[in-house]
């Protein structure tokens, strides 16, 4: 929970925990770079005594790497501390059905669609015809 956790840093520090630990999340936000640098540069951004910081994106990378391990901390510290309410996170599998009904609405819709125009040319084809 939000409470647990005093600063955005050390949210940040029990995600890369939560993802494995600070040398497999530091490859993955650094891929170039070799592990053990990478791993370094990640401690660093992570100590508030050092400039470093992680960009937008890869706290982005970050959250979404602790959302698939099941670690939502972190967005729920961010949303306690900006006032909003807690966000619900969503099953992927929801995510994908949601999708699919999308895809299957609009698919009837066009087939639809492209009936009626089917129509209207021949309708048009059998009055140009008479």
């Amino acid at each position: 929970m939000p409470d647990e956790f005093e600063s955005i840093n050390e949210v940040l520090i029990a995600c890369v925990k939560a993802c494995g630990g600070s040398k497999q999340v530091g490859a993955k936000l650094w891929p170039e770079k070799t592990v053990d640098a990478a791993q370094r540069h990640l401690l660093a951004c992570l100590n508030e005594d050092k400039p470093e910081r992680l960009s937008p994106d890869q706290l982005v990378l970050l959250m979404r790497m602790g959302h698939g391990k099941g670690f939502h901390e972190v967005m729920e510290f961010l949303a306690a501390h900006l006032g909003y309410s807690v966000p619900l996170p969503t099953d992927p599998r929801d995510e994908m059905a949601e999708l699919l009904r999308q895809s299957n609405d609009l698919r009837t819709q066009l087939l639809a669609s492209s009936e009626r125009m089917e129509r209207l040319l021949q309708s048009a084809a059998a009055k140009a015809g008479a």
